[in-house]
């Protein structure tokens, strides 16, 4: 496995690792400011990876904040390893989240983040997005950096293949694809209408978890995304 690290905003930091076997790339999200935050910390097998990745632009020290979209493996798998590594580290997480998980697995009591709450990190404002079941999770959750309108997507538009670490083309066929094949969303009666709000936010940058990050338009993106969901979650009334 090979691991990199690119700057795909300013001040933010993509670290993928493109695992064969699975046919993903499993990504970090690192966000610089006064106090910086990885969202996604990995698995635990990847741990000494996106460590060194990390510690190639910062002490670990220096690193604050440590979130994720759900709990899930490859999203906090490695929790406790970084609370371990990073001493002045803390888990920013969904209350949600934290009453019904992170609560009682985190070494370390987590800071229990509302649904718009803003966490600032100096230089950097990360707006905490509650998405329950979006993608997929009773306790999903997403950021967006507001400096940069960069959304950290979670599971959001999921690609197979080792892309690069900077696309300007729609993601929309490959996100298909891979939802066609694996099937990894909830596909709730609010997939859609939550689409529909995130795309408000006019992201210019999508930060995905597998997959390249995207630079665009990411409102109309999330829109067609919402568009491919709704003819397949639409409820009666």
């Amino acid at each position: 496995m090979n691991t990199t690290i690119d700057e795909i905003n300013d001040g933010i930091y993509r670290i993928a690792t493109f695992i064969p076997d699975v046919g993903l790339s499993f990504n970090q999200i690192l966000v610089v400011g006064d106090e910086p935050l990885l969202f996604h910390l990995g698995m635990r097998a990847l741990f000494p990876l996106v460590k060194d990745a990390v510690e190639s632009v910062l002490p670990l020290d220096q690193l604050r904040w440590l979130s994720f979209g759900h709990v899930e493996a490859d999203e906090c798998g490695a929790m406790n390893q970084w609370l371990e590594a990073a001493p002045n580290s803390q888990v920013a997480f969904g209350a949600l989240g934290c009453m019904v998980q992170v609560n009682d697995l985190a070494d370390r009591a987590p800071l229990a983040l509302e649904d718009g709450q803003l966490l600032d990190l100096g230089g950097k404002q990360l707006r905490y997005l509650a998405t329950p079941h979006v993608p997929h999770g009773w306790d999903a959750g997403l950021l967006f950096e507001e400096s940069t309108s960069t959304l950290l997507c979670g599971d959001l538009f999921t690609q197979t293949g080792n892309g690069p670490a900077i696309s300007t083309d729609s993601p929309m066929d490959v996100t298909i694809a891979t939802e066609q094949q694996f099937g990894y969303s909830s596909r709730a009666p609010q997939t859609a209408s939550t689409l529909e709000t995130l795309a408000t936010l006019k992201p210019a940058t999508l930060a995905l978890m597998h997959g390249s990050a995207h630079n665009g338009t990411g409102d109309t993106w999330l829109r067609e995304l919402a568009d491919f969901y709704r003819p397949e979650v639409a409820v009666s009334v």
